[in-house]
């Protein structure tokens, strides 16, 4: 069929034609947007799981949700800079757009309160809003202690949220990568904000050991925040997530060709696009046939297997992939780092070096302490058909 519609688009955080089964998420945040801006206060949000999963599609989504109500949003990736300069940047534009002649107090403070904020990364003061805030109240956000600072801005945020009766909305992607001291200050100031009330709403998406590292940092956090876990689509959900977006083109799936995808994909949302994609480009007729959806299935595994799951493997060096094939042969359950340590015939102390640049690459992570697990669904299988040097 005609490639140019086809309406499968895999791809990283991308939104899917169908955005279902995340019922549930979305009408947390909903909730928790209204009652936020009424007052009545709501707790920040948690999305944990695998990569593929959807986590930050939803992200974006709960962004749009917040955005479309007037809110003050800033939505950030972790670990690629800094959490005072992503924020920082993020929160520009929309705070430019505050910034006019007619600005009142709270506006002006906040303003203020953002420049000193920024001016830890600007000391030339080359970032600024046009307007002279030298007489202003505020300021203070660059004491240098990131706690510190990033309370009293999400203070004078919320302040300005509030005059205007919405929220101020901070969302965090791969929230396990921020550093330690990031982390405690974020569960503090949510805490805090918490605390005095003040109109803001946090949402953190990681891995599914993003939980563990919340209570590490804070012993509180597990009270401070409404835990989700973000997992493949349950049947029904992948089966609509294939066949609703090729109905809006005048397009039907055939039942044995649905069963098939779905069954391959484990309803894993990346891979419903990829499999999905491929399958339409094959496929000649208005219904898309059990025979499409076997060719469409092999071409969907091989370009998993030359892209997503061949840059992972490609970045791990000959030692790490033997400890990868060594966790391959407990599939993508996890393994115990001992067990791996036995089949490798070598201490499990060894092989810190190893677990550590495979975590910091983004291959595996620690669930808990002892297991390790592999970042992406499919990993094993995918190791298990590339061909052992070794062997």
């Amino acid at each position: 069929m005609d490639a140019a519609r086809n309406p499968y688009a895999p791809g990283a955080g991308r939104r899917p034609a169908a955005l279902v089964g995340r019922e549930q998420q979305l009408e947390h945040w909903r909730v928790a947007l209204a009652r936020t801006a009424a007052g009545r206060g709501a707790q920040s949000l948690v999305l944990y799981g695998l990569r593929g999963v959807g986590k930050t599609v939803l992200l974006t989504t709960f962004t749009r949700m917040a955005e479309d109500t007037d809110w003050i949003v800033a939505q950030v990736e972790a670990g690629t800079t800094p959490l005072r300069d992503a924020l920082a940047a993020a929160l520009h534009a929309t705070l430019s757009d505050l910034a006019r002649p007619s600005a009142g107090t709270r506006v002006r403070r906040a303003l203020k309160t953002m420049l000193s904020f920024r001016a830890r990364v600007d000391s030339a003061g080359s970032w600024s809003f046009g307007l002279d805030l030298a007489d202003e109240p505020g300021g203070g956000a660059d004491s240098g202690i990131f706690e510190t600072d990033l309370a009293k801005l999400v203070k004078d945020l919320s302040a300005v949220a509030a005059e205007a009766h919405v929220g101020l909305a901070i969302l965090i992607d791969e929230a396990q990568d921020l550093d330690p001291e990031e982390l405690k200050a974020l569960s503090s100031v949510v805490h805090q904000a918490g605390q005095q009330t003040w109109p803001v709403l946090f949402a953190l998406a990681g891995l599914p050991s993003l939980p563990r590292i919340l209570a590490e940092a804070r012993s509180y956090s597990e009270r401070l925040y409404a835990y989700q876990r973000i997992e493949q689509l349950d049947p029904r959900a992948a089966a609509e997530a294939l066949a609703a977006p090729a109905a809006a083109e005048q397009v039907s799936w055939d039942a044995d060709a649905v069963d098939l995808i779905v069954a391959t994909t484990r309803g894993y949302p990346y891979f419903l696009q990829q499999y999905g994609q491929d399958t339409w480009n094959e496929a000649t007729g208005r219904s898309i046939t059990l025979t499409d959806a076997r060719l469409g299935a092999a071409i969907g595994t091989a370009t998993l297997d030359t892209g997503f799951f061949r840059v992972r493997w490609d970045r791990a060096t000959r030692a790490e992939q033997q400890y990868l094939r060594a966790m391959a042969e407990d599939g993508d359950d996890g393994s115990a780092s001992g067990v791996v340590a036995n089949r490798l015939n070598r201490p499990i102390s060894s092989f810190g070096p190893v677990r550590a640049s495979l975590i910091s690459k983004g291959l595996i992570f620690a669930p808990e302490h002892g297991r390790v697990q592999f970042t992406v669904p499919g990993m094993a299988a995918f190791i298990d058909r590339q061909p052992n040097a070794e062997s």
